[in-house]
């Protein structure tokens, strides 16, 4: 059995990609849950194509998998955004929302609990975002960030006699593709958010990543329900704003 296995949603693209990479470096064997294929397959990667809000098809998928190797490290970093006002939010926005950002993370921890129970350890990071504490135009999205760093607390509390850590990643703004297609370099809109955060450049998916290798790693076993914003000191920013 190898323990150094790890469970990455939406590894194809963007931070999951920069997770992916940067942890097969660190030595894991990645599965990648995604439905696009990654441009490329990383060293000992193996992709599954798969809409992981089909619960039915998560678990049956984890005990075809665990059936032949053990995973106990697991990313949840699969998202949408469905941006809009409060009169803008629709049903349908809302509920897929849920289920891909808060719904789709339960199901694939409860899938993967027995085998971490089993090896006394277990690692689960939650991307969350910088959004739970409040932005315009995110009703659906930042109740969905909020509502996982709320599991991840109360995970972390049930978990922990198990040696299993819970924690969350807080991504401030990040240079991925999506951005980068709606704020192009250098547009004055660019330029604003960039001026807004204190270390006056943008977050790398890689800034991510490197986060998410701390938390993996069997020597963070003290840590535990716990958010980390990763967000050029953004958040800190907005706990000092009158």
């Amino acid at each position: 059995m190898n323990k150094k296995n790890v469970l990455i949603t939406g590894a194809s693209r963007g931070i999951g990609r920069a997770i992916a990479t940067r942890l097969t470096a660190d030595g894991y064997q990645v599965i990648n849950f995604d439905r696009l294929a990654p441009p490329d397959l990383l060293e000992g990667e193996a992709f599954h194509c798969i809409d992981i809000t089909d619960s039915a098809a998560v678990k049956k998928l984890i005990q075809e998998i665990a059936s032949r190797t053990e995973i106990v490290r697991l990313v949840n970093n699969a998202g949408i955004i469905k941006p809009g006002t409060l009169e803008d939010v629709t049903d349908q926005d809302f509920d897929a929302v849920c289920a891909l950002n808060l719904k789709a993370p339960m199901v694939l921890a409860q899938c993967l609990l027995p085998y971490m129970r089993k090896a006394n350890f277990g690692r689960i990071v939650n991307i969350a975002s910088r959004a739970a504490l409040g932005k315009e135009e995110r009703t659906a999205y930042s109740a969905t960030k909020a509502g996982l760093q709320g599991m991840t607390r109360t995970w972390a509390l049930e978990l922990a006699q198990f040696g299993i850590t819970v924690n969350a990643i807080g991504p401030g703004p990040i240079a991925t593709e999506l951005f980068t297609s709606g704020n192009p370099p250098g547009a004055p809109k660019t330029i604003k958010i960039i001026e807004s955060i204190p270390v006056k450049r943008m977050g790398q998916p890689e800034d991510i990543a490197h986060a998410a290798a701390y938390l993996m790693d069997e020597r963070a076993s003290f840590v535990t329900g716990q958010t980390l914003y990763v967000c050029g000191g953004m958040t800190v920013g907005l706990s000092n704003a009158s």
